[in-house]
């Protein structure tokens, strides 16, 4: 994709992505799913990660998986308020974008 990616457009895709399920998914999951959406490295995700869960958007806590940890993270309650948000703004900016490249008018 040629458009950048901001912080705020990535931190909304990661919480839509960990809001898909109740009991939360761990990291590679999370990675091999924002993928689907765009191209990002783990070495971009893991500090997006980070700061979501020092935000209070993330809570993460550590499940066994084949005789090892795995690190899981699911949505708070404050992060699922803060994808509304994003919701509503991507929204209103998607139809304006659109309205400009269709031509529209102000």
């Amino acid at each position: 994709m040629v458009f950048n990616t901001g912080a705020a457009l990535l931190d909304a895709i990661v919480l839509a992505v960990v809001s898909r399920t109740e009991e939360g998914t761990y990291g590679y999951k999370i990675t091999q799913d924002v993928r689907e959406t765009i191209e990002v490295s783990e070495s971009t995700l893991y500090p997006v990660l980070r700061r979501l869960q020092k935000d209070g958007c993330l809570e993460v806590y550590d499940r066994q998986y084949d005789g090892r940890n795995r690190r899981y993270y699911k949505v708070t309650l404050a992060g699922r308020e803060k994808l509304d948000m994003y919701r509503t703004e991507w929204t209103q900016y998607m139809n304006k974008i659109n309205q400009l490249f269709a031509g529209g008018e102000k």
